[in-house]
Parts: structure tokens; C-alpha cells; sequence
């Protein structure tokens, strides 16, 4: 659903899935403005923002600083709230989880 919905937006998807790549292809086939990815990075590189949606062991821990030198606009949405706020904003993402508040709403609230 997000990726169809992004693509039909006018959106470029650059995926990459380390256990389910190939069954990723199967499902959606071609589609115009999906692209897979053989690497985490290399489906980072040059994007606008990062989009976590899976939970794989591979991406509990990731360079943060390697991620936000390697997007275009140092964005990250987490819709598995898998990463602690404190740790992507101090590494200069400014980060959106489902559920969470962002540091600027968070700055706001704790202001007389």
C-alpha cells in the first residue's frame, strides 16, 4: 500500500528488503517508478528520506551519520519505531515514527 501509494503520487521508490527482495519482485513486478536495490545504501543514496518499514536484524543498528551522509534530505520515517528519537537527532535526522512526537513538537511542549 505505501509503495503504490507513493509511486501514484509521482514518487521515485528505490527498495530494498534483505530477506524478501525476491518476493517483493514476484508480488509488485514492474512498476514504473519502483526500483530494487541490491544494497541498504545503495537504495539510500540521493533519496529525499528513508522510509522504515520491515524489521530485519539488519537495520536495528545502523550508522546513522553513514544514512544521513547518504540521503539527499537527512529524513527518516520509522513506521516500526525501531530507533530511540534522541539517537537520529543527535546524528542531524530529523525524524518522524508512528506514534511519536517529533523533537520540535517535543521542544514546544516542554516551554513554559
Amino acid at each position: 500500500v505505501l509503495i503504490h501509494g507513493l509511486v501514484e503520487r509521482g514518487a521515485r521508490v528505490n527498495a530494498f528488503d534483505p530477506v524478501a527482495m525476491h518476493e517483493a519482485q514476484r508480488a509488485f513486478g514492474p512498476v514504473e517508478g519502483l526500483h530494487y536495490a541490491d544494497r541498504a545504501m545503495a537504495a539510500l543514496t540521493g533519496a529525499d528520506a528513508l522510509v522504515i518499514a520491515t524489521e530485519w536484524k539488519e537495520f536495528r543498528s545502523p550508522d546513522f551519520a553513514a544514512v544521513k551522509a547518504a540521503l539527499r534530505e537527512p529524513v527518516l520515517f520509522d513506521g516500526r519505531n525501531m530507533y530511540a528519537p534522541e539517537f537520529v537527532e543527535a546524528a542531524g535526522l530529523e525524524y518522524h515514527a508512528i506514534g511519536r512526537l517529533t523533537a520540535a513538537v517535543r521542544k514546544s511542549l516542554a516551554q513554559p
